[in-house]
C-alpha cells in the first residue's frame, strides 16, 4: 500500500545505529536519544506479514503517547516528544533484562498453562476451579526474560534475583510501578467500557533513575475485553469479545496459516488491508475516546523524515 510505511532507511545527523524490530524501527542518536518510529508493519504468529496497514503506526504511537502522559505521575517515562504522528523521541535508557507482564484475568498464555494442569506461573500460584477469562482475585505479575532472538521465556521473581538480572531494590520498585500503572490503565479502560485483561511493561535506567520505556496499553502489548456482556459471556461459557489484533490471527488461521513451517502466508488483498486499517482506527477511538485524525499520507516517508530531522536540528542547535 503506497501510504503505509513498511521499511525505513533514514540517516539522521548524529545517528549511531538503528534497530529494526517486527514493528518498530529505533534510531540511536548520539547515544542520548532514541527515535522510535512505529511502522505500519503487522506481525502475527511471530511472522511479519507482507503488506503494511495504513495508519496502524499512527494508531499505536498515539495510543502509547496518551497513556505515557497519563501515567507519568506514577513513574517518569522515556518520552520527550512526538514530532510526527508515527514517531516518539525519548531518552536512551539502559533497559532492564526482564519484561513485567501483569495479568488481571486467566487468558492467553496463562490459560494455556492452566489448562494443562499447571497451577503456578512464574512462581505465582493460581487458584483452583477457574475457567478461561475468569478474573484473578488480584492481578498477578508473571515476568519474562527479553529474548534477543525467538520467544521470551517465563521467569520467576526468585530466579530474576538469583541470576542477578535485576537488583532486589530495583525489582521491588518495578513490581510497585507495574501494579500502579496497571491500576491506572484499568480505571481508564473502565471509563471507555473496556476491561484491561493483561499487558506488559518495559523499564530502563538512566543513572539511578528508573523510567518506563517503549510503549504501553496499545492493542499490540495489551489485551482488552468489552465490559458490556462480559459476565453473561462467562456464565454461558462463551468466548469474550476482544479488542485486539486477534481478528488478524483468525483471518490467517481461516486461510490455513499459523506460522508453521511449509505454510504460505495468504494473499492480503487491498479490501482486507483496508478493513484491518479501519479496525485499528476503531481500536484507537474505543481505547482513547478521541476521534482519530488521519495524518497527511501523500508521501508518508518524506513527512516522517522531515519531521524527525526538524526536531533533531532544533534539539541540537
Amino acid at each position: 500500500m503506497k501510504n503505509a510505511i513498511v521499511k525505513t532507511d533514514f540517516n539522521f545527523q548524529n545517528q549511531k545505529s538503528v534497530y529494526k524490530g517486527k514493528v518498530r524501527d529505533v534510531y540511536n542518536i548520539n547515544d542520548e536519544l532514541l527515535v522510535m518510529l512505529v511502522s505500519d508493519r503487522i506481525s502475527a504468529f511471530d511472522v511479519v506479514l507482507p503488506e503494511g496497514i495504513p495508519y496502524k503506526g499512527q494508531v499505536l504511537n498515539q495510543i502509547a503517547a496518551k497513556f505515557l502522559d497519563a501515567t507519568e505521575d506514577i513513574v517518569p517515562n522515556w518520552k520527550l516528544a512526538v514530532p510526527d504522528p508515527m514517531v516518539t523521541v525519548g531518552r536512551l535508557c539502559e533497559p532492564f533484562k526482564v519484561e513485567m507482564v501483569i495479568r488481571g484475568y486467566l487468558s492467553g498464555h496463562a490459560w494455556r498453562e492452566y489448562k494443562q494442569g499447571k497451577r503456578e506461573l512464574c512462581g505465582v500460584s493460581m487458584p483452583e476451579g477457574m475457567k478461561e477469562n475468569d478474573k484473578f482475585p488480584q492481578p498477578i505479575i508473571t515476568p519474562t526474560t527479553k529474548a534477543e532472538v525467538g520467544h521470551d521465556e517465563d521467569i520467576s521473581r526468585e530466579e530474576i534475583l538469583k541470576q542477578g538480572l535485576v537488583s532486589e531494590e530495583d525489582y521491588i520498585k518495578l513490581e510497585e510501578y507495574t501494579r500502579a500503572i496497571f491500576q491506572r490503565g484499568t480505571e481508564m479502560a473502565e471509563k471507555m467500557g473496556l476491561i484491561l485483561v493483561d499487558t506488559k511493561y518495559e523499564f530502563g535506567k538512566v543513572g539511578d533513575q528508573i523510567y518506563l520505556i517503549d510503549e504501553i496499553h496499545t492493542p499490540d502489548s495489551s489485551r482488552y475485553f468489552y465490559k458490556e456482556g462480559y459476565r453473561e459471556r462467562q456464565d454461558n461459557n462463551e468466548a469474550q469479545k476482544q479488542l485486539s489484533k486477534e481478528f488478524v490471527r483468525e483471518w490467517l488461521m481461516a486461510n490455513g496459516f499459523q506460522g508453521k513451517e511449509g505454510q504460505e502466508i495468504p494473499v492480503m488483498h487491498e479490501a482486507f488491508v483496508n478493513s484491518v486499517s479501519e479496525r485499528y482506527i476503531e481500536l484507537f477511538e474505543n481505547i482513547t475516546g478521541d476521534k482519530f485524525s488521519k495524518a497527511d499520507d501523500s508521501d508518508v516517508l518524506k513527512r516522517v523524515e522531515e519531521n524527525i530531522s526538524a526536531y533533531l536540528a532544533d534539539h541540537y542547535q
